[in-house]
């Protein structure tokens, strides 16, 4: 084995980077389109290991250097064409140059690596300089990976959120000259002339959503998602924005229906994506494409001056590996720039190019227009009413285009207490599973276990985002004036019961919104409406099915992904697991068994609750399991169609509150694992107005001196 190493491992680690350049550039996109943990471990382990790998065979040719002190060695030669080829693989692919926001704070670790390995390559070639009868498709090698890894950090650069807020500053505004103007005021006051200031408005600008067009096609669909994406990309470094960017955006999305709303909505975030984790910044300008072209025709260089080359004295696997690495970087580029030429940042190019030559694109670019639709329709949403209908075409066509994972996990805390329990006849088998899932959990991934067993996915559906949209496009509409908007998006149910109808009995539920934490009432209201819902199972009501998705989607937040919910969590955890731990004890005591669901939320409401919980337990455990049974009791007095009503509502409330306090960073994070409603829900609140990010009040834009009546 050793033997066996020696000989071969350069080229295999070469074949290893080529392989895991390979994995990225191909697999890399569907970290945007899939919240499958597998998928996401696999690109995470191929992103560490490729830099790795890449350093690590520099480190052994280096090493390898011995043999080139023997005079006209073919070896060595070969060993120094070799390396630039890793300087091309530790640029990386254009889908992915940071795993997570925090690899584009390590820019300058790139950058010293860039440093190192350009010292390393030029070590290595010089060591077989002059001599060296491969130094052309060398050179030529070496300026495609030292652009490649220039790229790389550049785009990491870009995207450090520092830089990023940086570029995004306007030019500094001093505002009229307050010294020269009161000046000019003081010397017309000493000649005793009439003078005043008056403040002059700032004029309307015609804004570029100025038609409103209430169905997009696929063209405007981008078009649109771009002009919102350059204004509101801000957002991920808390800007402010102005009164007139708040109004343009308020208007265009009270025009549009919800639908065409989200498909601009998931375009926007694409961008977003795109900007933070590729090189799309770097690679998607004039600058960008000439170098791009320059990087790609010198490795096509490099092959046409190696074939011809005399290729005795080098061994054949040799010569086969360095083709394989030639054309591996010449598919790799034209993966990339096939991916690059069929991307939302082309579209929005070529829509520009063509509403400025009008002439050229009746002429020439009628098939190219249409292979642009039918790209940009391929990438539609697939709301879950759809999914069910589609056949295997459909399905991977699904996966294959589709922007976000499409999808909400939802974790229910009642289910997952009836099923964690073991069962009351255990069999060998049951006590072997028990004892090995232990292990499991005591040796530290106990989260990774209940996200494998316990979390459900299901699609978004039309119906749930048209009534989200609804409920925050009436309240945008009510948001006239900084108070009334700060209430309405800090509100979390309050909201809710203020604006009910008023033949419903809403003090006793203030209790459970108003005199607890945000955490608390989510526990709360999960609890009750899980037990609402088992008992109404036979209603139908699209509310009822609503408040149920919320309701597990929001304890999936609060549970499995306390980053998303660190501003509002408090804490969330300890709650859910006294809660889990007297639910589980219940159970035991009342023998539930592990399939009687609808059972266990029975035999939970009927159970005494005349003294409330605190009373008789204190406040040492922090469990609400009984009271949510109390307030399920309260739900349940209220008419069927009212309390499903009110209950929906009161979610999306809990819904928007969470959205609008979660970090931005946070929101930005969540894109590179597939997305989530609630990143959503916080941009169309953006959209809509509905946030502290806006100067609502229309203020003077400059100062004018009258003299004179």
């Amino acid at each position: 084995m050793k033997k066996l190493y020696d000989k071969w491992n350069i080229q295999g680690f070469l074949l290893l980077s080529l392989s895991l350049q390979t994995i990225l550039i191909l697999l890399a996109p569907f970290r945007k389109r899939t919240g499958r943990g597998l998928v996401i471990s696999l690109i995470w382990l191929a992103y560490l290991v490729a830099d790795w790998v890449a350093n690590f065979a520099v480190g052994l040719i280096s090493n390898s250097q011995k043999y080139s002190g023997i005079p006209n060695n073919d070896h060595a030669d070969i060993l120094a064409f070799w390396v630039p080829f890793l300087l091309l693989h530790l640029g990386g692919p254009d889908t992915i140059t940071a795993f997570s926001l925090e690899d584009n704070a390590l820019w300058r670790r790139h950058l010293v690596g860039l440093l190192s390995q350009l010292a390393a390559t030029i070590t290595v070639f010089s060591q077989s300089f002059p001599k060296n009868k491969l130094w052309v498709p060398t050179v030529l090698v070496f300026v495609a990976g030292t652009i490649k890894y220039v790229e790389r950090t550049r785009a990491l650069f870009r995207a450090n959120l520092d830089e990023f807020r940086e570029s995004m500053l306007k030019a500094p505004d001093p505002g009229p000259n307050y010294a020269k103007l009161m000046d000019e005021y003081s010397s017309n006051k000493e000649v005793e002339l009439p003078t005043r200031i008056q403040l002059i408005p700032e004029p309307n600008k015609e804004s570029q959503t100025g038609r409103y067009p209430r169905d997009l096609y696929a063209f405007e669909e981008v078009e649109y998602a771009y002009h919102f994406f350059e204004i509101f990309k801000g957002l991920i470094v808390d800007l402010i924005f102005s009164y007139r960017e708040r109004h343009e955006s308020q208007m265009f999305f009270f025009h549009e229906t919800p639908e065409d709303a989200f498909k601009v909505l998931a375009i926007e975030l694409n961008f977003i994506y795109e900007v933070l984790y590729t090189k799309v910044v770097v690679v998607h300008s004039m600058t960008g494409y000439l170098v791009r072209f320059i990087s790609w025709c010198a490795v096509v260089a490099a092959l046409s001056t190696f074939y011809p080359l005399d290729k005795h004295g080098f061994r054949n696997i040799d010569v086969g590996i360095t083709y394989t690495l030639l054309f591996g970087a010449i598919g790799l580029d034209t993966i990339a720039l096939f991916m690059m030429t069929f991307s939302d940042w082309t579209a929005v190019s070529f829509r520009n190019y063509l509403s400025r030559h009008f002439i050229i694109a009746i002429c020439f670019c009628g098939p190219l227009s249409y292979l642009f639709g039918y790209i940009l329709h391929l990438k539609k949403i697939n709301w879950g009413e759809d999914i069910e209908s589609m056949n295997r075409l459909g399905r991977a066509r699904r996966i294959l285009f589709r922007r976000w994972c499409e999808s909400l996990h939802t974790f229910n805390l009642i289910d997952y207490c009836v099923q964690e329990r073991p069962k009351r006849m255990p069999t060998c088998f049951d006590d072997f599973c028990y004892k090995l899932i232990w292990v499991i959990k005591t040796l530290g991934p106990k989260g990774f276990y209940d996200q494998m067993n316990y979390v459900s996915t299901k699609p978004l559906k039309r119906k749930l985002w048209v009534f989200i949209f609804d409920e925050l496009k009436m309240k945008s509409n009510l948001s006239d004036d900084p108070n009334t908007t700060k209430k309405i998006y800090s509100a979390r149910g309050e909201w809710v019961l203020q604006n009910i109808d008023e033949t419903i009995e809403t003090s006793k539920l203030r209790h459970y919104i108003a005199d607890v934490d945000y955490d608390q009432s989510l526990i709360l209201w999960h609890i009750a409406t899980e037990l609402c819902y088992q008992e109404d199972s036979s209603n139908t009501d699209d509310h009822r099915e609503f408040s149920k998705i919320l309701s597990d989607y929001m304890l999936h937040l609060q549970v499995m992904q306390p980053t998303m919910m660190s501003a509002v969590a408090g804490i969330g955890q300890i709650r859910f697991r006294d809660t889990c731990a007297e639910a589980k004890r219940f159970f035991n005591e009342r023998g539930i068994d592990q399939h009687d669901y609808k059972g266990a939320c029975t035999r939970i409401l009927k159970v005494n609750t005349d003294v409330e919980p605190v009373a008789v337990k204190g406040d040492r455990s922090k469990s609400v399991l009984f009271d949510a049974c109390i307030l399920a009791k309260e739900l349940q007095k209220l008419v069927q169609h009212k309390k499903w009503e009110l209950m929906s509502t009161m979610w999306v409330e809990l819904l928007s509150y969470a959205a609008s306090h979660c970090r931005a960073n946070a929101h930005a994070a969540q894109l590179s694992n597939g997305g989530e409603l609630i990143t959503f829900v916080w941009l169309l609140m953006a959209h809509f107005g509905l946030g502290d990010q806006f100067q609502i009040n229309k203020g003077p834009a400059r100062a004018k001196l009258i003299v004179g009546k």
